[in-house]
């Protein structure tokens, strides 16, 4: 289990940074609790704000998600998993393909297709069973896009449903699985491959940016 548990260049728990972030975090609570917490905490935290991606070694950098007030999924994956072995929970990083059905023209018009390539989500192993929940949408961008926010137990997956209401919602299309680690060359080659135009111009505007390596 140690390697769910290490820190690494991207989970880097040990920085200053994590001090700060997780000051309000009680140590008197059970691993579920804990967990829990956790999870509101990184989910409540950030803005989710899937205009501005960045493949790059530092912008992937827990401890640098955290200087930011908007984050993506998967930069909020990123800081929980970081966050969990920080607690001596063990973490790990998964990955999927999905088409959001709900309130993302405009993110379509940037990627010029439907599927939303490396969704990021986080497994906690808690109470000795591994746990998916999703982190990435707040409760605020929820009541702009008019869908509910994603609670999770500790206990049961928690993951977007497929239908908020008659409406389609989130369509899972592939699962890479899960990592112990950020898999950053994959993601870019993913990404581009999904993705070329990403790749062949600059994208750096106040409305939509893209980095990669």
């Amino acid at each position: 289990m140690s390697e769910y548990l290490v820190e690494t260049s991207f989970l880097d728990y040990t920085n200053t940074m994590f001090d700060d972030f997780l000051k309000d975090i009680p140590c008197n609570l059970t691993p579920k609790e804990l967990a829990v917490q956790l999870y509101v905490k990184v989910r409540e935290s950030f803005l989710y704000d899937p205009y501005h991606l960045d493949l790059t070694y530092d912008a992937l950098k827990a401890s640098n998600v955290l200087r930011k007030k908007r984050a993506w999924c998967v930069e909020k994956a990123i800081v929980l998993a970081a966050s969990a072995r920080k607690f001596n929970i063990p973490s790990r990083l998964g990955y999927a393909i999905v088409i959001n059905h709900i309130g993302v023209e405009k993110l379509t018009s940037y990627l010029r297709r439907p599927e939303i390539v490396f969704h990021g989500y986080v497994e906690l192993l808690v109470n000795d069973i591994w746990v998916k929940c999703t982190p990435s949408f707040d409760s605020r961008i929820c009541r702009m896009s008019n869908v509910s926010v994603l609670d999770w137990d500790g206990e049961n997956d928690s993951l977007f449903q497929p239908f908020q209401g008659n409406s389609r919602f989130m369509e899972y299309i592939h699962d890479y699985g899960t990592f112990s680690d950020v898999p950053i060359e994959l993601m870019n080659t993913e990404m581009h491959k999904y993705y070329p135009h990403l790749f062949e111009s600059e994208f750096d505007s106040k409305d939509f940016s893209f980095h990669h390596l």
